[in-house]
């Protein structure tokens, strides 16, 4: 840390430097409106010094950081390498060095892990990060080497891998060093190579810069260019001396040998190509080159060359834009800043940042912006901390590190590009202000608006329009700068850009803006109209993007909402085009067909009808589209099945006259058919009215549809007595007949058979049931009589009788004439008579047949009175198991006993409820005369009240032991019953256990 007397000292220092600050440092007035500038403040300086708290034991000559890596060289030779991330282990080398030799200058690679020496007396040492001894490079023995080109894509820690080194005598080299600790390997191996690039033409003469002697390299960069190949790399070499630079492009193949960048300038002295380079006057005897790297292995993007006249910058074009052979673009040159007062000294040293130039002076540090090319920044140092002698750039942590003969100070970059959108701007470089900007919203509304001003300026209005659109500044201030243009475009996107620019919750902006868009629309569509200009592309064009415009989320999710607005907006225009439009949009499918019938288009109010779901339409519109365009309206109908039901649109069939519109009429049976075929419909007012639409039209298919429906009354979906009405009044006998075999009233139904055909009439007499012979036969006595005296038919009335088993002779006779003669029915009567005899036979045989069954029987009961059974004393009931004889039983011929109440409990849960309250009666009224009989005193009573208890016996004996429980019917009728009932489950599983 440094004491309270530096501090002072440093501030002291800075407020003598006159420091400068950019205007936007300043504070600032509100830019419009939604932003404040809240800083009240001012920002820390861009460069922030600090002097690190480090007193050397001796005067600093040279010390260079990369990677966060210090190196220092003092006068003793003593070299100090401290890596800044653990400051309190610093690592002390001594150099190797002859008497009153010193250090010419130190090169540290980026990575810091490589270190170049270059003694004053031409001796050269290589240091790698882990060793604690400096290695001769004994190649470069005599040669002081003033510059080194790293090779920045390199990432190998034990070597440098290819890389250029530039001498005193403009010599380049091309070398690669590599960190090997092993002793025995070491020996003439530290350089894996070294070769000086020499002229193809003359093998004994070196390459080398200068004109007429040979000049120092002060500078050496080389970087990897784009590739189109696989096989060969693109580099580019700047070379600098004090007063030239140098540019080498070229090609090296990925499988060249060392040094590979030998063929790179063969082709230069061969003549292939000239060597490029920029010569300015003035030189001061030295010079530095710097590139700008965007971060650490990317390529550099510019380039700072401190020479005589003052500082060449520009940027590194890798792209070819700059020609074949040169990657240097937009360059300048910038003198040096001088103030009127101030003495006149050549610069020390320089470094470049992303936007500044630091130019080191023997007192002072100045930072000079490369955009504006002003100071920006001035700092002095005081004479304690002695003279300035250099400075330098970490390259991968951005610090500056700047030091005198006895101190070291850091420059903490902060914020760089915080003032360069305000540059660009000034230059009218638009799109890079607001890339630099547009992490700062109020930064970033001054540039749009800037830049909306120059476009409105320059007559491009859109583009003005939609610039402003995204600025704060008063809306209805920019709006009526649109308006006052002729041509409403840039007020159209002006208007639009704003409206998407809005939130969600912004409902009352977002309906004022969409509806005058919408009536700017309207209004170039009515003016293009009243041109005639209706059926131009500008008019397609206009009215594309309108369409467009409406159909957008938030614009129809608004529009639906105020669709009464809309609606007379276009009203108001009289475009009806439009109108229909937004009304498909708005999917208000009602206005649209309502306005398709209006103009007697029933076609287009059918197709929308049709692209709809809404099925109240259908049922709406559909007793219109019916008598228009039947055809179409009932394939509708058919394709929409699934969401249509037929009863609603019964109104929209029974609207035609079929007088007139037959093929109404005939669509109608079509799509009943469909409902009641293919849909399975059962729905009697559908069916009822596709039976009348048969009876009026198509009669011919009337029977095949009754046929369909069947003879099962339950089945039949139509109402029979409508039937029946329908078809006797369009005199459809046969359906009538139908109908009337259906209600059963089959009188009925052969006389109107009758009336028709005699064959249905006798289809008809078959019918009743065969049990109901009365009914046939009067039936089929109707059809005789019919035949008899209408047809006078004698002869078919005959056949009747061989038709008919009900019918006999004698029940036709009555029908015939008194004077017809016998002959038509002598075989008749002879038939019947031998019938009849026939007959009388068979029941003589069967009364002598019953007879020896009546006697059959007498014989078998007279044995069941004598016939007996023993019981023993040891018999037990097969119910409980108790002793028979202890209470009544019954005895079966099967041998099974029972005590009577056994019996009972037995035999009652398996008898009808009614059956169950009958026993239960009959156990009561014996219970009560048995309680009954030491009362009686009487005979005459006692032997009436026996009668009756056997009479209550014999009756229980009937309800219970008709049959044995065991081997009877009353056994099967409980075969699925369980053998252990769901109440004696638990006391089971007790004794099972």
């Amino acid at each position: 840390m440094a004491s309270i007397l530096d501090q002072y000292e440093e501030e002291s220092a800075r407020q003598a430097s006159g420091i400068r600050q950019s205007p936007a440092q300043s504070l600032q007035e509100p830019i419009g409106v939604g932003f404040i500038d809240a800083r009240l403040e001012t920002e820390s300086p861009i460069f922030n010094k600090k002097k690190v708290n480090f007193k050397p034991p001796d005067t600093i000559t040279h010390l260079d950081v990369c990677n966060n890596f210090l190196v220092m060289v003092m006068s003793s030779n003593i070299m100090l390498r401290l890596d800044l991330e653990h400051p309190d282990n610093p690592d002390e080398v001594e150099i190797p060095r002859a008497v009153d030799d010193k250090v010419h200058k130190i090169f540290l690679d980026p990575t810091g892990k490589h270190l170049i020496i270059s003694m004053k007396c031409g001796d050269n040492y290589y240091l790698s990060r882990n060793s604690k001894k400096p290695k001769p490079i004994a190649k470069l023995k005599g040669h002081l080497i003033d510059s080194v080109g790293w090779n920045w894509q390199n990432a190998n820690e034990a070597t440098t891998s290819a890389i250029l080194l530039g001498t005193s005598k403009g010599i380049i080299f091309e070398t690669e060093l590599t960190a090997n600790e092993d002793s025995r390997f070491f020996q003439g191996s530290l350089d894996q190579y070294l070769r000086q690039l020499k002229l193809a033409t003359k093998p004994h003469e070196m390459f080398n810069l200068g004109r007429d002697k040979p000049q120092p390299v002060t500078s050496l960069q080389f970087d990897r260019l784009p590739s189109t190949t696989m096989t060969e790399y693109r580099y580019y070499i700047l070379a600098t001396t004090p007063g030239r630079l140098y540019q080498f492009i070229g090609t090296v193949s990925t499988s060249a040998e060392p040094p590979m960048f030998m063929s790179l300038f063969q082709q230069y002295e061969t003549g292939v190509e000239t060597v490029q380079f920029l010569e300015l006057p003035g030189d001061f005897g030295y010079s530095e080159l710097h590139l700008f790297f965007p971060k650490f292995r990317q390529a550099a993007t510019k380039f700072a060359w401190m020479t005589g006249p003052g500082i060449y910058y520009g940027d590194i074009d890798v792209t070819g834009a700059a020609g074949p052979n040169s990657v240097l673009s937009n360059a300048k040159l910038m003198p040096y800043p001088k103030e009127a007062d101030e003495k006149t000294a050549p610069p020390v040293s320089m470094l470049l940042t992303e936007f500044h130039v630091l130019i080191l002076y023997p007192d002072r540090l100045k930072a000079v912006c490369v955009l504006n090319e002003q100071l920006i920044y001035d700092d002095v140092y005081v004479e304690r901390f002695g003279r300035l002698l250099g400075c330098c750039k970490d390259p991968i942590r951005g610090q500056v590190w700047t030091y005198t003969t006895n101190s070291v100070f850091k420059y903490k970059i902060v914020k760089e590009a915080r003032d360069v959108w305000q540059m660009y701007l000034d230059k009218g470089q638009f799109e890079l202000a607001r890339e630099y900007c547009k992490d700062n919203p109020s930064q970033l509304d001054k540039v749009l608006t800037k830049q909306a001003e120059y476009l409105f300026e320059n007559r491009k209005y859109e583009a003005s329009a939609a610039m402003y659109a995204e600025t704060q500044n008063s809306f209805e201030e920019i709006a009526l700068k649109f308006i006052r243009l002729p041509q409403k475009e840039a007020l159209k996107t002006f208007v639009q850009k704003k409206m998407s620019a809005l939130r969600q919750s912004d409902k009352t902006q977002m309906t004022m803006l969409v509806t005058w868009l919408i009536e700017l629309y309207l209004n170039q569509l009515g003016e293009l109209k009243e041109q005639g200009m209706d059926d131009s592309d500008d008019y397609m064009r206009i009215q594309e993007e309108f369409r467009k415009f409406l159909g957008q989320t938030r614009v129809k999710e608004t529009a639906s909402n105020n669709r009464g607005v809309v609606y007379d907006l276009i009203a108001s225009h009289g475009d009806v085009e439009d109108m229909v439009f937004f009304a498909v949009l708005m999917k208000d499918y009602e206005r649209v067909i309502s306005h398709h019938i209006q103009h007697e288009n029933y076609k287009g109010a059918l197709d929308v009808l049709k692209k709809q779901s809404e099925v109240e339409l259908y049922y709406k519109f559909s007793p219109l589209l019916m008598q228009y365009t039947p055809k179409e309206t009932v394939d509708a109908w058919m394709t929409q099945h699934k969401y249509l039901d037929p009863k609603q649109l019964i109104p929209a069939l029974v609207q035609y006259d079929h007088q007139k519109y037959r093929e109404q009429g005939n669509e109608a049976i079509r799509y009943l058919e469909f409902c009641v075929h293919k849909l399975g419909n059962k729905d009697g007012p559908i069916h009822n009215y596709l039976l009348s639409l048969y009876a009026k039209l198509q009669s011919d298919q009337l029977m095949t549809y009754l046929h369909l429906q069947g003879e099962d009354v339950d089945d039949v979906s139509y109402d029979l007595k409508y039937a029946l009405r329908l078809c006797s009044e369009y005199g459809h006998k046969r359906a009538c007949v139908h109908v009337y075999s259906l209600m059963g009233l089959y009188e009925e139904a052969v006389d109107m058979a009758l009336s028709v055909d005699v064959e249905l009439a006798k289809t008809q007499a078959d019918k009743p049931d065969e049990d109901d012979i009365e009914l046939r036969k009067k039936l089929w006595l109707r059809i005789a009589r019919h035949v008899v005296e209408e047809e006078k038919d004698i002869k078919r009335a005959m056949d009747f009788l061989h038709e008919c088993d009900l019918l006999k002779i004698e029940d036709i006779l009555p029908f015939f004439p008194d004077f017809v003669t016998i002959d038509h029915f002598k075989d008749a009567i002879i038939t019947s008579l031998h019938e009849y005899n026939d007959h009388i036979k068979s029941l003589k045989d069967e009364m002598e047949e019953a007879t020896q069954s009546a006697e059959e029987i007498r014989k078998e009961i007279q044995s069941f009175r004598n016939k007996y059974a023993f019981v023993k004393a040891e018999d037990k009931c097969s119910s409980c198991s108790y002793p028979l004889m202890v209470r009544a039983f019954y005895l079966f011929p099967c041998q099974h006993k029972f005590h009577m109440d056994c019996l009972i409990a037995d035999v009652l849960p398996s008898l009808s409820g009614s059956k169950k309250s009958k026993v239960d009666q009959l156990q009561r009224k014996l219970a009560e005369r048995d309680e009954s009989v030491p009362y009686r005193k009487s005979t005459s009573a006692a032997q009436l009240g026996v009668n009756k208890d056997a009479d209550v016996k014999a009756e229980l004996d009937d309800l219970v032991s008709s049959e044995c429980i065991y081997c009877g019917d009353f056994m099967i009728r409980c075969i699925d019953k369980p053998f252990i009932e769901d109440d004696e489950w638990k006391s089971a599983e007790v004794e099972w256990e």
